[in-house]
């Protein structure tokens, strides 16, 4: 699943109504996944991109089965548009469908590199957790992803990798399960 916050940030336009600008920020997530599709398919991977808004002209409509039949060929499918709903992140359509799909693990790359007690780019005393629980998370208000995610990860036990984006390499670390970033899980540990 991707976002689409480096084209366009909905919640940051104060005077636009909240459904369009959503709409907007999904159409943002469209053109990331296509891009990332492109990028992929240099490499030789075999790759879909499925939107939860239909655009069929430039993705296949999202479609449980369809995804699952991909992923059984070796195909890496992308999801945009979220979950096709204005007012929900793309951190939801990510734990709704990691959850859809069965997925073991969200591995959730942010601009951090793991979650904080409060933001480290502020407070250079911040707390880094290398392990923490739903309950945690919601209480604590860490912002790791939005109320609706964490508690549809906490809900069907999802557990989360975050870890930080600004080393290309930590996306194979996480594949390979080196200790990188915060675990977030049901039980608060590793």
């Amino acid at each position: 699943v991707v976002g689409g916050g480096n084209i366009w940030r909905g919640r940051s336009s104060e005077k636009m109504d909240r459904t369009r600008a959503d709409h907007m920020g999904m159409l943002a997530t469209a053109i990331n996944a296509l891009g990332l599709c492109s990028s992929l398919e240099m490499l030789g991977v075999p790759t879909r991109v499925q939107t939860a808004i239909e655009m069929r002209q430039v993705a296949e409509p999202y479609i449980r089965g369809r995804a699952e039949r991909h992923l059984e060929k070796g195909r890496v499918v992308i999801f945009g548009c979220g979950t096709g709903n204005p007012f929900m992140s793309t951190d939801t359509a990510a734990a709704l469908r990691a959850v859809e799909m069965e997925a073991d693990v969200i591995l959730l790359a942010k601009k951090v590199d793991a979650v904080y007690d409060s933001d480290p780019n502020i407070n250079p005393n911040a707390k880094k957790y290398d392990v923490l629980s739903f309950s945690d998370v919601l209480q604590r208000n860490l912002g790791v992803m939005d109320s609706t995610a964490a508690s549809l990860c906490r809900d069907n036990r999802m557990p989360i990798l975050v870890f930080g984006l600004d080393d290309p390499e930590n996306i194979v670390r996480a594949v390979k399960g080196q200790k990188i970033g915060t675990l977030v899980n049901n039980e608060g540990k590793l």
